[in-house]
């Protein structure tokens, strides 16, 4: 069965409550993000501070040693930029 995700610049983008994961799965690192707060901005809610962390998708390693990278922004935007940032690095020096 074909599933079909939101994408975003070509990769899977899947929210689920205030965690997305973007990446694939059967790539060596997919990024999780976190929304920890949000506020109101114009009548509507939006994400304030966002926890970024590129894991390995190894499920062999332990989950302290899949954590590759982490940061914080505040924005969804700009932890999707980040997250795409770290994708496109990590998954070009493993090729």
């Amino acid at each position: 069965m074909e599933q079909n995700f939101l994408t975003y610049k070509g990769r899977p983008l899947v929210r689920s409550g205030d965690t997305l994961y973007y990446g694939s799965m059967s790539d060596k690192y997919v990024a999780l993000i976190q929304i920890e707060s949000k506020k109101i901005q114009n009548g509507e809610e939006n994400a304030d501070r966002v926890i970024v962390q590129l894991l390995a998708t190894d499920e062999k390693l332990s989950l302290k040693d899949r954590i590759a990278n982490k940061g914080e922004r505040h924005g969804l935007y700009e932890a999707i930029e980040l997250a795409d940032i770290w994708l496109n690095r990590y998954l070009k020096e493993d090729k």
